[in-house]
């Protein structure tokens, strides 16, 4: 078994000798094909399957992985939005230019969105869907191992965990956040706050202990939110110094750069404990990609907690919609692989009536699977303290059976994964099993590829 693998489930060592069977791997790259086409096309998979060991195509599937989460495939050209002229001039101009025009020059720019392919929109899981397959052909790979044990993703047997952030764009923003606020808490709504220290509004000491007062988080967005912190690496390094500076001043724990545009080489700059810049799709941002995950992942010594749902500016002003209908479809594939429901609501676009009645009728529906799904609803500290606690943690076997060991064992659950009717399934220890823990991963590979009987 690959380390990531077991790093990925906190699977006992003693699997780590399980290796899928060769031909097991080849048809697990030709099901993702389109994807391995697009890693090949840009350099990352320099081979075919041709004539390489079972230990070299799953070393292929693990590279493959990671260049997936970290969005290695995307091509140059859509990433040379951070080093455009034109981008430059339209950040310089963007504060005089009415918001009618902003958006006209916005849908302009995203027109094409729909005839993108990867990542799969509304919600890809490539990633998620590969290390499910991976677990399922080591299952297969020996006879004598019937069921595999891992450490349930979440804390308490949840079934999936949602998450609730607030850039805050504006001095209208700022103006808006103690009402915001009060809608949270009416829901019992835990949430975090971004602000941009620099230059958009005045961020006071009062502003910010109002937020850690009522119980909400306080993260970093950005510098000054200008569109330029990802221009040079050079430029970014001064910058994330004063970032991080920033983030000890506040208290903050968390950052996100503004407009979601990122360079995962160049995270390790910033002394955060966690980043929330990574879109799973990217389609309706700047910078196309997407990390093809709905899971928590480490990059260096920063956790990653990936935007998972679409922007609230994006479903209003790009998509012209003022429903919940996307993010329900969203929210049911992101449950369905147990993992990280994530949203960015901005104070700013909240003050028409429509938007905040959308925004409420979001509240309401989380709160409803949180008492009826145990869905885990935490602030983005509170998951970024649970992933680290349960990556410290480690399955042991005694007379009985297994047990979970380590700081923070007593939340944690023992799940197991096993094979049925040709299906990876996975079951929560000590739980009454629900649709997302129980039953067959029959979503475990993209909907094209379901029912091709390769698996």
């Amino acid at each position: 078994m690959s380390r990531l693998i077991v790093d990925h489930y906190k699977c006992p060592e003693r699997y780590t000798h399980l290796v899928p069977e060769r031909e097991f791997l080849v048809d697990l790259r030709n099901l993702f094909e389109p994807y391995f086409q697009v890693l090949l096309a840009n350099g990352n998979q320099r081979s075919s399957a041709g004539g390489e060991t079972a230990p070299q195509l799953l070393t292929k599937a693990e590279e493959a992985i990671q260049d997936l989460r970290l969005e290695r495939y995307a091509s140059d050209s859509h990433n040379n939005v951070l080093r455009s002229p034109v981008a430059a001039v339209y950040y310089f101009f963007r504060p005089l230019l009415a918001r009618a025009i902003r958006q006209y020059i916005q849908r302009a720019y995203l027109s094409g969105w729909k005839k993108l392919t990867i990542p799969q929109w509304p919600v890809d899981t490539t990633v998620d869907d590969l290390l499910a397959q991976l677990l399922l052909g080591m299952l297969r790979s020996d006879g004598t191992t019937k069921r595999i044990p891992f450490i349930w993703f979440w804390p308490d047997g949840a079934s999936s965990c949602a998450i609730m952030t607030h850039d805050i764009e504006t001095e209208t923003g700022v103006r808006h956040c103690s009402a915001l606020m009060d809608i949270d808490a009416g829901f019992g709504m835990p949430a975090a706050y971004q602000v941009v220290p620099e230059d958009r509004y005045h961020v006071s000491a009062a502003f910010i202990d109002e937020i850690k007062k009522r119980g909400f988080e306080v993260n970093v967005q950005d510098l000054n939110h200008d569109g330029l912190l990802f221009k040079d690496e050079r430029e970014f390094c001064r910058r994330a110094h004063r970032i991080n500076q920033y983030g000890e001043k506040f208290g903050a724990r968390g950052f996100r750069a503004g407009a979601l545009y990122r360079n995962h080489e160049w995270l390790r700059a910033l002394t955060f404990e966690y980043d929330m810049s990574v879109p799973n799709v990217a389609h309706l941002d700047p910078q196309r990609g997407g990390c093809c995950t709905v899971l928590p992942y480490f990059i260096d010594h920063i956790l990653e907690l990936p935007v998972t749902t679409t922007q609230d500016y994006s479903l209003f002003h790009i998509l012209h919609q003022h429903s919940l209908d996307l993010w329900k479809q969203q929210i049911d594939l992101i449950r369905q692989k147990n993992g990280l429901i994530s949203f960015i609501i901005h104070p700013d676009y909240l003050t028409s009536g429509s938007a905040g009645s959308v925004y409420r009728g979001l509240l309401s529906y989380l709160a409803e699977l949180r008492d009826r799904e145990r869905l885990w609803i935490a602030t983005p500290g509170e998951v970024n303290d649970w992933w680290r606690q349960r990556a410290q943690l480690s399955i042991v076997e005694n007379g009985a059976g297994f047990r979970v060991e380590g700081p923070g064992a007593e939340r944690a659950r023992i799940a197991y994964a096993q094979e049925q009717m040709g299906q990876l399934t996975v079951s929560v220890q000590g739980q009454d099993l629900s649709h997302e823990e129980s039953g067959p991963i029959e979503d475990c590979v993209n909907s094209q590829t379901r029912g091709s009987g390769r698996l």
